[in-house]
């Protein structure tokens, strides 16, 4: 799933890539974000509009986290 919007509490930025983990009734999901080198940088419960589905002409990226405070 892609992430819609950032989320810098957990160092995530729109458009970040995520595992769908769990399904929480009526519209609520845990998501696994890795980094490229397979480490987790964050799992976080979020509603299911905060992410879409990943569409044919998406390319997958690698960024630089940035720090947080």
């Amino acid at each position: 799933m892609v992430l819609e919007h950032d989320l810098p509490q957990h160092g995530l930025k729109q458009g970040d890539l995520g595992t769908v983990v769990e399904r929480y009734e009526p519209d609520g999901v845990e998501v696994e974000f890795v980094t490229a080198a397979g480490q987790t940088q964050a799992v976080v419960t979020l509603h299911v509009k905060d992410l879409r589905k990943v569409e044919p002409t998406d390319i997958v990226a690698v960024r630089s986290l940035q720090p947080t405070a």
